[in-house]
């Protein structure tokens, strides 16, 4: 088992910056790939970045890329996805996700373990 639980979400302006944080625990954090998932009301749970279980390879949404950055650090047991440029389509509930291998993927059942979210407002 594999517990993660994420922090930093809150309501930005526009063009402004986030930083979210997934704490994890229980089994190896350094033996799973890590991703970072969103839901906005009403619609699907969507990709949004992952990255494998060194950090040395990452995987993003088209919606994202340059804008986002996911990084880990496995001596603190911790994945953060830096936004910057935020947009008011950005707003959503952010998951962390812990994945069933080593490398990055982007679907859902990739992914064994979820945290309980964090809510992003980005405001126009």
């Amino acid at each position: 088992q594999v517990q993660l639980v994420e922090s930093g979400g809150g309501l930005v302006q526009a063009g402004g910056s986030l930083r979210l944080s997934c704490a994890a625990s229980g089994r190896t954090f350094s033996s799973h790939a890590m991703g970072w998932f969103r839901q906005a009301p009403g619609k699907e749970r969507d990709f949004v970045a992952a990255i494998n279980w060194t950090g040395g390879s990452t995987f993003y949404a088209g919606s994202v890329k340059g804008r986002f950055t996911i990084s880990r650090d496995n001596a603190k047991d911790t994945v953060y996805l830096q936004m910057n440029s935020l947009r008011p389509e950005d707003t959503a509930v952010y998951y962390c996700a812990a994945g069933r291998g080593v490398e990055a993927r982007n679907f859902l059942y990739d992914y064994d373990y979820w945290g309980q979210g964090t809510q992003v407002t980005v405001s126009s």
